[in-house]
C-alpha cells in the first residue's frame, strides 16, 4: 500500500521557490544577501564619485609621511620626524598596555566585591553595593576625568619633594614618587643585559623574553609535578608532599636566570624640575587605568555575583558539613563551578575595557584613537582611510580576545558523559 508522506512531488517549478518551506528560506536569503551587495555597490560607487570629486584617491601612502607631532607615553622609540605608521603603531601599544592593566585591575575588584556584596556582613555588603551602583550608573568618561582631577590636583608637584624637610615623601621604601604629572616606579635593568630583538617595527627585551619563557616552563613543569603527585595519590590513597618542590621550581629557575643576568632596580631620584629614571607612568595613564577598572569592576562584580547566587545551595552546605572553612568553600568549591556562567559574560566586559580605552582623548592619553584616528587624519586629510583602518584594528583586537576567552571557556566548561 502507497502511504502518502505530504512531500510535495512533481517537477521543479519556480512558484515553488516562495511556496515550497524547503525552497522557501534560501530564497530570502539569497534576495537579502542581493539587496546587501547592492546596497554594498552603492556606497562604494558613491564614495569612489565624492572622492573624485574632492580631487582625492583612496592610498595609505600617507602613513609613511612624517608625522611631526610628540607622543607623551610612548613605550618604543619614537620621536617627532618618526612616520604616521610609527605613530600609529605607539598608540596600539598604548592601547594595549591600558587594557591589559584594566582587564587585570577590573579583575581583581570585581571578584572582590562580587564576592563581598554576597557577605554576612551588613556593613561589608552594603558598602559593595554603594560602589557597584554608584560606579556603573555613571559613565566611564566621568570617571575617567575625575581621576585625571585628583592627580592634577590633589596629587603633590615635583617641588614638594625638594629640600630638607620636604612637604612630600616617596612611598614604598621611598622607591615610588606620586605626583602631579605622574607616578614614578622603579625601573629593572641588568647589568649583563642580552639585548633586544630588532624586528623593526618594534624592538622587545630579550632580558624580558628570557624571563617570560622561564616563567611559562616553570608553571608548565609545576603543573606536571602536580599531574604525577594526583597520579601516585589516586593509585597508593596518599599524597606526596609537592609544597617545596612546587616553590622551588616556581620561583628557583627565575631567580638563578634574574642573578645570572644581574637584575638590580633603577629607582626614580629628584634632578632640576623633575624626576629623573625609572619609569614614569603619566597622570593620563593612571586616570585612564583606575577610571576603567572601578568602572569595569563595577560591572564584573555583579558578573560574579550572578554566577556565585547560580550554583546550588546544596554545594555550600555540603562543604560545611564535611568542615570546610567558608573561605575554602568559596575559593576551592564555588567560585569553580561558577566559573561556567562568569567566563561568557566576562568576554563581553573585556571587549568594553578595549573599546573604552578611546576616550584616553579627554585626559590626553594617547591611544590608538587619538594618534591615527585624531592627529593623523587632521594633518593628512585621509579620514576615510584613517578611519576604516581604525575600525579594522578594533575589529582584530575584539575578535583576538573573544577567541582567547573562547577557548579558556571551553576548557573549564562542564563536559558531559
Amino acid at each position: 500500500m502507497a502511504m502518502d508522506s505530504g512531500a510535495p512531488t512533481g517537477s521543479f517549478r519556480l512558484s515553488m521557490l516562495l511556496y515550497d518551506t524547503r525552497y522557501r528560506s534560501y530564497t530570502i536569503q539569497i534576495f537579502a544577501l542581493f539587496l546587501l551587495m547592492l546596497g554594498a555597490a552603492w556606497l562604494v560607487d558613491n564614495t569612489i564619485r565624492n572622492l573624485a570629486a574632492l580631487g582625492k584617491d583612496f592610498s595609505f601612502s600617507f602613513l609613511w609621511n612624517v608625522s611631526g607631532y610628540d607622543i607623551s607615553q610612548r613605550p618604543i622609540e619614537y620621536s617627532s620626524t618618526s612616520t604616521h605608521a610609527r605613530a600609529a603603531w605607539v598608540g596600539l601599544l598604548n592601547t594595549l598596555i591600558l587594557a591589559v592593566m584594566a582587564c587585570v585591575t577590573a579583575t581583581i575588584l570585581g571578584v572582590i566585591a562580587g564576592v563581598l556584596r554576597l557577605s554576612n556582613n551588613w556593613i561589608i555588603g552594603r558598602l559593595m553595593t554603594i560602589y557597584i551602583e554608584t560606579f556603573r550608573n555613571i559613565p566611564a568618561l566621568l570617571w575617567i576625568v575625575v581621576f585625571g582631577a585628583i592627580m592634577a590636583e590633589s596629587m603633590p608637584a615635583p617641588r614638594d619633594f625638594r629640600g630638607d624637610t620636604p612637604e612630600a615623601t616617596m612611598q614604598v621604601f621611598d622607591s615610588v614618587a606620586i605626583t602631579n604629572r605622574g607616578v614614578y616606579i622603579p625601573a629593572p635593568q641588568f647589568e649583563r643585559s642580552l639585548g633586544t630583538l630588532d624586528l623593526g617595527f618594534v624592538a622587545p627585551s630579550l632580558d624580558a623574553i628570557a624571563f617570560i619563557l622561564v616563567v611559562v616552563l616553570s608553571i608548565w613543569a609545576n603543573k606536571r609535578l602536580i599531574a604525577h603527585a594526583t597520579k601516585v595519590q589516586n593509585a597508593t590513597g596518599v599524597r606526596p608532599k609537592t609544597w617545596w618542590k612546587s616553590i622551588l621550581i616556581l620561583f628557583g629557575p627565575a631567580i638563578v636566570l634574574l642573578v645570572a643576568l644581574g637584575f638590580y632596580l633603577d629607582y626614580p631620584a629628584l634632578a632640576g624640575f623633575n624626576f629623573r629614571g625609572g619609569i614614569h607612568m603619566r597622570s593620563s595613564l593612571i586616570a585612564m587605568w583606575l577610571g576603567l577598572s572601578f568602572y569595569t569592576g563595577a560591572f564584573i562584580a555583579e558578573v560574579v555575583r550572578g554566577g556565585i547566587m547560580a550554583i546550588s545551595k546544596g554545594q555550600s552546605e555540603a562543604a560545611a558539613a564535611l568542615g570546610i572553612q567558608p573561605g575554602k568553600t568559596m575559593r576551592l568549591v564555588i567560585l569553580p563551578q561558577a566559573m561556567r556562567v562568569i567566563i561568557p559574560p566576562m568576554i563581553s566586559q573585556y571587549l568594553n575595557i578595549t573599546k573604552n580605552t578611546s576616550l584616553g582623548l579627554a585626559v590626553g592619553y594617547m591611544d590608538l584613537r587619538s594618534t591615527l584616528g585624531g592627529i593623523t587624519i587632521n594633518q593628512t586629510g585621509r579620514e576615510l582611510e584613517g578611519m576604516g583602518l581604525m575600525m579594522l584594528i578594533y575589529l582584530l583586537l575584539s575578535l583576538l580576545i573573544s577567541s582567547a576567552m573562547n577557548l579558556y571557556n571551553n576548557r573549564v566548561k562542564l563536559r558531559e558523559r
